[in-house]
């Protein structure tokens, strides 16, 4: 009965501005069905033909409604006379969508709160309409800073509780940064606020002209910069369709943030004892790492095997590698049961999976989505595939312990832990493997920063197995 009682009092789809809608459809995708907001972002820009400016004003207003999600609940607490949880959620997805057009975009306040009203008829029916005018109204009474100060907790009185609101991360997420960052009780957290800053900038689109396969001159003619750090990386100015580029379409370049190059060159650098050309990335999808991987063992006369546990995503690993000279082998199975025999391997690369809390610039919706409990969950994975990757490399080979996080439970922790049961693998020094880039701590392990370095916050520990 609802549903039909909506259904009459909807308007003609036409009426919604198109953008707008395409936009609240890949917010509720994102929420509803936890979803992804690149993938789903990109499949509908695609399938609804935006480009231009409006894939620009749609893409902003999904990656900006997601990423200050919790700040602009904070707000519409304030604005709506029940709580936001009594609230359908298709309606609170819209009153979001209106918060950040009138708080953190140049958009006339008038046409941001008529066209989600008319938005909010289409899309969940007349009667909601009211609503959604009157709480936006409110909202557009006070600037953004307003807001921060009128809802944040006092800087004097809970600083971390101000940054929660005012730089939109979860506590706990906060509470992990500083801590990675080795921020001690009393401590400025002014870094940390950096940080923060950053993580809520977009993220820039990085290429990489892979090795032997594509020169960097080539990206840099199609309209990229060469990058800071990578030998191999460009930065595509103004974003843009990567695909438009010949040597991204034909996989001689790809996209690959430039911290990703960073952690997979070091692993390249660092001398082994003896042979190098059998190499190994134990947890390969998509395959950016991979491709890297592969064309810098390729000019070394050797070959890559790359282990995926789903086949969908092992199937992107081969997409990724279609360019790569040399009969690479791309395994479907699981890492942490190796069908190999044991010290198969002079480099391992172990990119496990992880909360993500080091992509938040690219992946918005995460810090919402994450919780500590998840790490805890991950923790044994990856302790699991960082044992797996040592007992796959042989005595003098190396291993390389990657993550997207910069959470010292998914790093040092895990790192820590394992070698301390296995007694017969050492850290080195990484450092030295990438000399042109600063700030990258006491070592022996490395940890790259938004803030720091424009990259993610890529983690890295190299381990020489000892016997």
């Amino acid at each position: 009965m609802n549903g039909q009682r909506n259904a009459r009092n909807r308007a003609p789809q036409s009426r919604a501005d198109k953008v707008r809608r395409v936009a609240y459809l890949v917010v509720r995708q994102v929420n509803a069905e936890d979803g992804y907001a690149n993938l789903a972002l990109n499949k509908a820009l695609r399938d609804h033909r935006l480009s231009g400016r409006d894939a620009a004003f749609c893409t902003e207003l999904v990656h900006g409604t997601l990423r200050w999600q919790g700040t602009y609940d904070a707000i519409l607490a304030r604005c709506v006379s029940r709580p936001l949880a009594d609230l359908d959620p298709e309606l609170l997805d819209l009153l979001r969508l209106g918060a950040h057009q009138l708080l953190r975009m140049r958009v006339d306040s008038y046409a941001a709160v008529n066209e989600m009203v008319t938005l909010t008829r289409t899309e969940v029916g007349q009667s909601r309409s009211g609503l959604v005018n009157a709480v936006l109204r409110k909202v557009s009474q006070r600037t953004f800073d307003q807001w921060i100060d009128s809802v944040a907790p006092a800087v004097a009185e809970d600083v971390i509780g101000h940054l929660e609101i005012a730089r939109a991360h979860p506590r706990w997420v906060i509470e992990a940064f500083a801590d990675a960052l080795g921020v001690e009780p009393g401590d400025s957290l002014a870094e940390v606020a950096e940080l923060l800053a950053a993580d809520n900038e977009p993220a820039r689109v990085t290429l990489i002209a892979r090795p032997g396969l594509a020169d960097l001159d080539e990206l840099v003619e199609a309209g990229a910069t060469r990058g800071r750090w990578s030998p191999y990386a460009a930065v595509l100015q103004g974003g843009g369709d990567p695909g438009r580029i010949g040597a991204v379409a034909t996989g001689r370049a790809g996209v690959q943030d430039e911290g990703s190059q960073l952690v997979a060159l070091a692993l390249a650098a660092a001398p082994v004892e003896g042979e190098d050309k059998n190499w190994l990335d134990l947890c390969a999808g998509p395959g950016g790492k991979a491709a890297l991987l592969a064309a810098l063992v390729s000019e070394r006369d050797g070959l890559l095997t790359a282990v995926e546990p789903l086949p969908h995503r092992a199937d992107l690993v081969r997409s990724n590698l279609r360019a790569v000279h040399g009969e690479h082998e791309v395994i479907v199975g699981d890492g942490t049961e190796p069908t190999w025999p044991e010290a198969s391997f002079d480099r391992v690369l172990a990119d496990v999976p992880c909360s993500g809390l080091g992509a938040l610039r690219r992946r918005p919706e995460a810090r919402w989505r994450r919780t500590p409990e998840d790490v805890a969950e991950l923790t044994p994975l990856q302790e699991q595939l960082l044992d797996s990757a040592i007992r796959s490399v042989r005595p003098g080979g190396l291993v390389a312990y990657v993550t997207c996080s910069p959470h010292l439970h998914e790093t040092r922790g895990v790192v820590e832990a394992v070698l301390e049961r296995r007694g017969d693998a050492s850290l080195v020094d990484a450092r030295p493997y990438l000399p042109d880039v600063p700030e990258l701590g006491d070592g022996p392990d490395i940890q790259l920063w938004p803030h720091r370095h424009n990259t993610d916050a890529m983690y890295l520990a190299l381990i020489r197995r000892d016997r």
